[in-house]
């Protein structure tokens, strides 16, 4: 990662307006907006009479306080940092909406508190927004999306199971086979060190993947150190176990040993592999510069009256805290990757939410930094997001990179195109400015469906 870092936790995200679709579905935002176990507990006569323009105008009221995960701070030369970012205080776009369904003054979030019920969304609202809900409902059984962090997180499997039961999700256990969790070298007895940090970082991507493929299998894998060398180990190992998604929400500065850790570590044809673009705003980091991954930045995702439901704009708080992109110092440009302005490889493929203001949903019991309910942005999970949308589309071809298929895409229906918003200033426009068709820091755009996302 790049050497700024924020000193304080710091102000994120006004909403400007909520969509008329919304109001149909009141009840559901008051009751968390989980699932259909959720929606159908709630009687039709239950959602109040509240104008769409009164419950914009509390719901552009969001403001939140968040801070790097424990996991985050800025790594030593051949390590990495996790992108996940935790609130802290404030009051999220999800409680706003809340509270101006019910009629009643907003909660907050105390500082280093967690709550005991959601603050962010949950997966009904991150398969609507990403148009994925029959997809989701549909596909995704017999897939394995894996989870590449650092150090042991001892509460994963319970929390996960607290998680899904909350929101209506299938089981997901070790003793049913939809779960499981191994060390880098495969074992599932000799795991690493626990850390509290990175077991806050396994909890987003747990819960993210469930949100988005409820069906799909998950494969967490724990390196034994956040280095280089065996992050990319862990990922080695998630593809010999057979995962034909990989998830990787973690990154540090770039160097002149990236090409060989990608093909040592990321070139595995077949296989989607996505990582995290950063939360340090315009700049480039590692692994999301190798060729063979899908770079995956960050959005702030609104409420919208159009026919969509929803609005995106590039997710930027400061001119240090924002999704990264940029052009690698060091990766060869892909074949199907062609910005004219940029001679080599370019970040980022496509997007996904990862303001802290509009962020998800998470429980996460292990460690001090926050136990309970807690909300989580950053591209860290943009990026388990996105690599689950890749695993509702299908098993990709044997001899394919998945990072093309985006781009086989571009310009049709199947992605949302994002056309505002920067993460910085830099010389060429493009890089760090949204635009119409391909910018860095959103890429292509974010899902509408899985059509993107197959060969």
């Amino acid at each position: 990662m790049r050497t700024s870092t924020p000193s304080s936790p710091h102000t994120s995200g006004r909403w400007r307006r909520l969509g008329t679709a919304f109001a149909a579905t009141a009840a559901l935002a008051a009751a968390g907006l989980g699932t259909a176990a959720h929606a159908t507990a709630a009687p039709a006569t239950a959602t109040p009479k509240v104008s769409t323009k009164a419950i914009a105008a509390q719901v552009a009221k969001a403001h939140v306080q968040y801070e790097k995960a424990a996991c985050g701070a800025t790594p030593k030369k051949g390590f990495a940092a996790c992108d996940a970012l935790r609130v802290t205080g404030g009051t999220t776009a999800f409680m706003e909406r809340q509270a101006a369904v019910k009629g009643i003054a907003p909660r907050t979030i105390k500082p280093h508190a967690a709550s005991d019920s959601p603050t962010g969304y949950g997966p009904s609202d991150i398969q609507s927004a990403y148009g994925l809900t029959d997809a989701a409902a549909a596909n995704g059984s017999g897939e394995t999306v894996a989870i590449v962090d650092a150090y042991d997180d001892p509460n994963a499997e319970a929390d996960l199971a607290t998680y899904r039961s909350y929101y209506g999700l299938p089981d997901c256990t070790s003793d049913n086979g939809c779960f499981t969790k191994v060390s880098q070298t495969g074992s599932t007895t000799s795991l690493p060190s626990a850390d509290s940090g990175w077991a806050g970082e396994e909890s987003l991507d747990l819960d993210v993947v469930s949100a988005t493929c409820p069906n799909c299998n998950i494969l967490l894998v724990e390196a034994k150190s956040a280095s280089d060398a065996n992050l990319g180990a862990a990922v080695n190992e998630a593809v010999k176990l057979g995962a034909k998604f990989v998830s990787n929400s973690y990154g540090g500065s770039e160097s002149s040993s990236d090409t060989t850790y990608d093909t040592s570590y990321y070139k595995h044809p077949g296989v989607a592999i996505t990582a995290s673009a950063g939360d340090e705003g315009y700049g480039a980091e590692y692994p999301a510069a190798s060729r063979y991954v899908t770079a995956v930045g960050g959005t702030k995702l609104s409420t919208s009256s159009n026919s969509r439901g929803w609005t995106e704009s590039v997710w930027k708080t400061s001119s240090t805290e924002g999704t990264g992109s940029g052009c690698s110092a060091y990766d060869a440009k892909p074949s199907w990757q062609t910005d004219a302005s940029c001679s080599k490889r370019m970040i980022a493929d496509v997007s996904a939410v990862a303001d802290p203001a509009t962020g998800v949903s998470v429980y996460d019991s292990y460690g001090a930094d926050g136990t309970g309910w807690n909300t989580y942005g950053g591209t860290s999970a943009s990026s388990p997001l996105i690599a689950s949308v890749y695993a509702l589309a299908g098993t990709p071809g044997s001899s394919d990179y998945p990072a093309q298929y985006p781009y086989n895409a571009a310009g049709t229906s199947a992605l949302n195109d994002v056309t505002s918003g920067n993460n910085g200033t830099c010389t060429t426009s493009y890089f760090c400015t949204a635009r119409s068709g391909y910018d860095g820091p959103t890429g292509w755009g974010t899902p509408e469906g899985t059509g993107a996302f197959t060969g």
